[in-house]
C-alpha cells in the first residue's frame, strides 16, 4: 500500500456516506456509474460551469483543532452588558442530557403527535411557566427572539384591536435591538411607530403600545396607570418583560396588559453571541386564532387518554399562505425544552433564590456606591441592571478601561453613564472586584439582610410554578430520569430516519455538535466589544467565504434566525433595492403554485401583492402564464418567489429563462432555498439567474431541527443587492450600509449554532459537498424507483428521475379503500418509522426525502415498512378486514392496547410487529391516534395534574 493512503482526510464524508452502497443503488436504477446517473437525472442547462471551490476536507480531529484555535481567538469577560443577555448556568444534567442529547436535538416539529409526546410535554412545561409568570390564560411555545417577538405583539395587536389609527406607540426605555426590528417591521405593515417617554403615551391616538417592565438602563416602573388610561382608549398594550425579574415583579396581566413576551434565555440557555433563545409570548386567550407562532394544547387519544399536539394548526402559514397571521415557521423549540427544564429542575424555591440573589447583588452594589464622591446611582428602583453616573465622560472612561483590564465587560448608557446588570453568575466576589473599579475602595462590607430596592406595590403576592411538575424533579437522580422518561415517548433520529419530505432530516454528526457548548462560543455577549469576537468574526468570515463559494453569490448575510426570516430578509432586500432606485411602486410578487408554503405570507408582510402563477400538469412553472402575469404586471413587478428544485421534488428545465422573463420585466428573483440538498456541486442559484436566495443551515447544512427549532436562515445575495441587507442599531455589521434596519435581535442571529456549519463544510470538503448531492439525488430515485411499484409517483423530471425528494399519490387508493393519507402516516409509526411530509404540497399525497446521511439497509427497511402498508391497505379494500376495524385506521397502536383483552379483526402480531425488524427495534407510541378536533373545541395549554396521565 502507498503511505500516503494510509492518511484519508475524506474519512468524515465516508462515515456521513454509505458509499459501499453505490453500486448496488445504481444498478436498482439501471445505471453504470454516478456519472451517467447524474446524467440522466440533473438537466445539462443548469450544471455549474466550473468545479466548487471549496478546500479539501480535514479530518474530525483536524477540523476540531482548527476551531479549538478560532475559538480561543475570543475572550471570554466577565459580562455584565445586561440589555436582555445574561451568563447564566444549564444544570449539568439538562446540559448532558437534552443539549447534548441526540434524541433530543434530532426529533422534527411535532406534527405527528403520537410519536412527540416527551417533547410536547417539555413545551407544554414551558408554556405553563410562561402563563406563571405572566398571569395570563394563554401561551405560546416559543418565538425566535425578544425583538421578533415585539414585533408579532404589534401586528396582533393590529389584527385584534378596534382603534382605527396606524400608529403604535414604543417605550423609549426599550432594548435598542428591539425598537430596531419593530422599525423594520413596521414599515412595511403601513405603521408609525412612535417612540417617546411612557408618560406621553396616553396623550396620542394609537392602536397599540409596548412598554418595557425593566428598562435598558435598569429601572423599573410602575406601569399600571398609564396602561389604564391607554386601556380606556381602546389600545392594546403589550408589556416585555425580563422572565428572571419576573419571578419577583406583579405579572403583566395583573398589572393590566393584554400581551406579554420577553426572552427565557436566562432560565439556562447560553448567551451564545446572541442565540438560539426562545422567546416567550403569552396574551388573553381571546386573541388565541391571531397568536403567531405555535400553541401545545392538551387533547384526548382514541382510548379518551389525555394527550398533547400542537394546537389550532389552521393559523399556520402554509395553510392560510397569504392570509397567515405571520410567516413564522421555525420555532425555537430545543431552548424552550432547556428553559422549561430549567424551571422544572429549580421549582420556585430554587428561582426565587436565583432572582432574589441576582437583586440583592444588584442593590448592594448601589448601596455601596451612594456614599462614593463623583458617583450617583441614577435609578432607586430596579431589579438587576444599576446605572451609574460617573460624573464626567472621563471618569467613565477610566472606569470602563479598568473594568475590561480587569475582565469584566460594562455598558456605556450614555457619555457619564456606565451600567452593570447583574445575573446567575455573578458572586460576592464579582460585587467586590466592582465596588473598588468604581470607587477605588478596597474593602467592601455586605449587610447580614439581603438588601432590597423593589417597592411592596411592584412585587408579586401570588404563587407561581406549583405544579407537580415544578415540585417532583429536584434530585439530579429524578430529574434524570424524568428526562429519560420523555425522551423515550419521542421517536427521533437516534431511532431511525425520518423522511420529510422539504425538510431535510439527515445526520447531525457529534463532531459538529461539540463546539456548541464550547466556552468560547458559548459564554459570549452579542455586543461584547469586538475586539473579544475576533474568534466569532472568523468563524462568521469563513462561512459566508464557504457560503458564497456553494452558491455564487457575492454577499452572504449572517443574521436571519430561521428560514422564514430568511425569506422575509430576501424579500426585503429586493424591496429596499427598488426603493432605492425610486421604483417603491414595485410590490407586485409572483408565486408559483408550487412554492414553499411560507413564501405567501412572507410577501404580504412585506406590503407585496401576491399573483399566484400556476404549474402545467408535471409541476412545473407554467412559462406561458408567467409571462402573462410578468407582463400585465410590469410596471408594478417586484419580484418572482420560487423554489428549486420545485417543492415538487422535480428540476425544472426553464429556470434560466423563467429568470430572464421576470429581469426583463424589471423583477427580482428571490430563490427559496429549502432545497439546496440538490445544488451543491451541481448548480449554483447565482449563476442560473437567482438574485437572492435563503439558506435553511437547520437543512442542507446539518443544524438539527431540535423538535422544532432552532434554525439558521441566512442570505446570499448578488451584488447590486448586497447593500440592502440587515445591519444592527447596537453592533453595526460588517459590510451593511448604514441605516438598513435589523431583522433580528442580534447582529448575527444564532451565532452560537453557526460552529455546526462550519463543521460540517469543513469535514465534508470540496470532494464530499459535491458527493453529498449526487447520493441525495441517488438515495431519493431508489426510494421512488422501489416504491413506484406500489404507489404512482406524482411528479418526474428528465428521463422520470426526481430530485432529491418524491411524492407518493395515495389518493388513488384512498378513492379505492378509503384509507387516508393519514391512516398511512399514523400506521408507519407502528413500523418504527416517522411518517413523510403529509399532503404537502398536494393534499393527498406523501413527500418523501430520504437524504443523502441513510443507508442502503436503513432505505430498504423504510420501503418494506410502505409496501407492507399497501397490502394492508389492499386487504380493506377486497374486504378481508372492516374499513373501521383493521390495523390502517385504528394506528398507531399502544402497549395497553395488545396487554388486554383483543377482540379485533386483525392480530395482535399484525398489530405491533408487522415486519420481523420491528420485533427487535420495536418503538411503543404513548397514546394513541390523537383527536384534533377534540383539541382545538377545548383549547387547553397549561399543565394537566399528573394524575390525569395516571387514570
Amino acid at each position: 500500500m502507498n503511505f500516503n493512503e494510509l492518511f484519508d482526510n475524506n474519512e468524515f464524508s465516508r462515515r456521513h456516506l454509505s458509499l459501499n452502497d453505490e453500486a448496488a443503488l445504481l444498478s436498482a436504477l439501471g445505471e453504470k456509474d454516478m456519472t451517467g446517473f447524474i446524467g440522466n437525472t440533473v438537466p445539462e442547462s443548469i450544471r455549474m460551469p466550473s468545479e466548487l471551490n471549496l478546500p479539501e476536507a480535514l479530518t474530525e480531529a483536524d477540523a476540531l483543532a482548527k476551531l479549538k484555535a478560532v475559538a480561543a481567538r475570543n475572550q471570554v469577560n466577565k459580562s455584565y452588558i445586561g440589555l436582555g443577555y445574561y451568563p447564566t448556568r444549564l444544570p449539568n444534567v439538562i446540559l448532558r442530557n437534552v443539549l447534548e442529547n441526540p434524541g433530543w436535538y434530532t426529533a422534527y416539529t411535532p406534527y405527528q403527535a403520537e410519536i412527540a409526546q416527551g417533547r410536547l410535554q417539555a413545551l407544554l412545561n414551558f408554556q405553563q411557566v410562561c402563563l406563571d409568570l405572566t398571569g395570563f390564560d394563554t401561551a405560546g411555545a416559543s418565538l425566535l427572539d425578544e425583538a421578533t417577538a415585539a414585533a408579532e405583539a404589534m401586528a396582533m395587536a393590529k389584527r385584534v384591536g378596534k382603534v382605527k389609527s396606524n400608529r403604535f406607540f414604543v417605550d423609549g426605555r426599550v432594548y435598542p435591538q428591539t425598537l430596531d426590528v419593530m422599525q423594520t417591521r413596521a414599515k412595511y405593515f403601513g405603521f408609525e411607530l412612535v417612540a417617546g417617554d411612557i408618560q406621553t403615551a396616553a396623550e396620542g391616538d394609537f392602536f397599540g403600545a409596548l412598554f418595557q417592565y425593566a428598562g435598558k438602563d435598569g429601572d423599573v416602573v410602575d406601569l399600571q396607570e398609564i396602561i389604564g388610561r391607554l386601556k380606556e382608549k381602546g389600545t392594546v398594550v403589550a408589556v416585555a418583560a425580563d422572565v428572571m425579574s419576573l419571578v419577583l415583579l406583579k405579572s403583566p396581566a395583573e398589572i393590566g396588559a393584554d400581551i406579554a413576551l420577553g426572552s427565557t434565555q436566562r432560565f439556562g440557555v447560553p448567551m451564545g453571541f446572541g442565540g438560539p433563545h426562545a422567546a416567550y409570548f403569552a396574551f388573553k386567550d381571546e386573541y388565541k386564532r391571531s397568536a403567531p407562532g405555535r400553541i401545545i394544547g392538551v387533547s384526548k387519544d382514541a382510548a379518551g387518554k389525555p394527550a398533547l399536539r400542537m394546537a389550532l394548526s389552521t393559523r399556520e402559514q402554509h395553510i392560510r399562505r397569504e392570509k397567515a397571521t405571520s410567516n413564522i415557521c421555525t420555532a425555537q423549540a430545543l431552548l424552550a425544552n432547556l428553559a422549561g427544564m430549567y424551571a422544572v429542575y429549580h421549582g420556585p424555591e430554587g428561582v426565587k433564590r436565583i432572582a432574589r440573589r441576582i437583586h440583592a447583588l444588584a442593590a448592594a452594589f448601589a448601596a455601596a456606591l451612594k456614599n462614593s464622591d463623583g458617583l450617583r446611582v441614577v435609578h432607586e428602583v430596579f431589579f438587576d441592571t444599576v446605572a451609574v453616573d460617573c460624573g464626567s465622560s472621563e471618569k467613565a472612561d477610566e472606569i470602563y478601561r479598568n473594568a475590561l483590564n480587569a475582565g469584566f465587560n460594562l455598558r456605556r448608557a450614555g457619555d457619564n453613564v456606565l451600567a452593570a446588570a447583574f445575573h446567575e453568575e455573578s458572586s460576592r466576589e464579582d460585587l467586590a472586584v466592582l465596588h473598588t473599579l468604581f470607587t477605588g475602595q478596597s474593602t467592601l462590607s455586605l449587610p447580614a439582610e439581603a438588601p432590597q430596592c423593589l417597592p411592596e406595590n411592584l412585587l408579586r403576592s401570588d404563587a407561581i410554578l406549583t405544579h407537580e411538575v415544578f415540585n417532583c424533579y429536584h434530585t439530579e437522580h429524578e430529574m434524570l430520569r424524568y428526562l429519560k422518561k420523555l425522551e423515550d415517548r419521542d421517536l427521533a433520529m437516534n431511532r431511525s430516519m425520518i423522511s420529510l419530505g422539504s425538510c431535510t432530516m439527515k445526520l447531525n454528526a457529534t463532531a459538529e455538535m461539540l463546539p456548541v457548548t464550547w466556552r468560547e462560543f458559548a459564554d459570549i455577549h452579542p455586543f461584547a466589544p469586538a475586539d473579544q469576537v475576533q474568534g466569532y468574526q472568523q468563524l462568521l468570515h469563513d462561512l459566508q467565504q464557504q457560503l458564497k463559494a456553494v452558491t455564487g453569490f457575492d454577499a452572504v448575510s449572517i443574521q436571519p434566525n430561521s428560514g422564514a426570516q430568511g425569506e422575509y430578509t430576501g424579500l426585503l432586500s429586493i424591496r429596499r433595492f427598488h426603493e432605492a432606485n425610486g421604483q417603491s411602486s414595485r410590490n407586485v410578487c409572483l408565486i408559483p403554485q408550487s412554492a414553499h408554503g411560507t413564501n405567501p405570507a412572507t410577501a404580504t408582510m412585506l406590503g407585496m401583492k401576491v399573483v399566484v402563477v400556476k404549474t402545467d400538469e408535471k409541476g412545473n412553472v407554467d412559462i406561458e402564464d408567467l409571462k402573462a402575469k410578468a407582463a400585465e404586471h410590469q410596471e408594478h413587478l417586484g419580484a418572482l418567489m420560487i423554489t428549486y428544485p420545485s417543492t415538487h421534488g422535480v428540476y425544472e428545465e426553464g429556470i434560466r429563462e423563467i429568470c430572464r422573463i421576470i429581469h426583463d420585466h424589471g423583477g427580482q428573483v428571490y430563490m427559496d432555498g429549502a432545497n439546496m440538498n440538490a445544488q451543491i456541486g451541481i448548480m449554483q442559484p447565482a449563476e442560473v439567474g437567482a438574485d437572492v436566495l435563503h439558506m435553511n443551515l437547520h437543512k442542507t447544512f446539518c443544524i438539527p431541527h431540535g423538535g422544532g427549532g432552532p434554525g439558521m436562515g441566512p442570505i446570499g445575495l448578488k451584488a447590486h443587492l448586497a447593500p440592502f441587507v440587515p445591519s444592527h442599531t447596537v453592533t453595526p455589521v460588517e459590510g451593511a450600509t448604514e441605516g438598513m434596519g435589523a431583522v433580528s435581535a442580534a447582529p448575527y442571529g444564532s451565532a452560537g449554532i453557526l460552529p455546526i456549519t462550519w463543521m460540517y463544510i469543513t469535514l465534508m470538503g470540496k470532494q464530499g459537498m459535491e458527493q453529498a448531492t449526487r447520493w441525495a439525488l441517488l438515495n431519493a430515485n431508489y426510494v421512488a424507483k422501489k416504491l413506484s411499484e406500489d404507489y404512482p409517483i406524482l411528479y418526474t423530471g428528465k428521463n422520470g428521475r426526481v430530485a432529491h425528494e418524491c411524492i407518493v399519490d395515495l389518493r388513488p387508493l384512498k378513492a379505492e379503500s378509503g384509507i387516508t393519507e393519514t391512516d398511512i402516516a399514523k400506521r408507519l409509526m407502528d413500523y418504527g418509522f416517522h411518517a413523510p411530509t403529509v399532503s404537502f404540497p398536494v393534499p393527498g399525497t406523501l413527500m418523501i426525502e430520504p437524504t443523502e446521511s441513510e443507508s442502503k439497509a436503513e432505505l430498504d427497511r423504510f420501503i418494506a415498512a410502505m409496501k407492507a402498508i399497501k397490502q394492508e391497505v389492499l386487504k380493506v379494500q377486497n374486504g378481508e378486514w372492516p374499513k373501521d376495524d383493521n390495523p390502517l385506521v385504528k394506528a398507531p397502536h399502544t402497549a395497553n392496547d395488545v396487554a388486554g383483552e383483543w377482540k379485533r379483526a386483525y392480530s395482535r402480531e399484525t398489530a405491533v410487529f408487522p415486519l420481523p425488524y420491528v420485533r427487535e427495534h420495536k418503538f411503543w407510541p404513548s397514546v394513541n391516534r390523537v383527536d384534533d378536533v377534540y383539541g382545538d373545541k377545548n383549547l387547553v395549554c397549561t399543565c394537566p395534574p399528573l394524575q390525569a396521565y395516571e387514570d
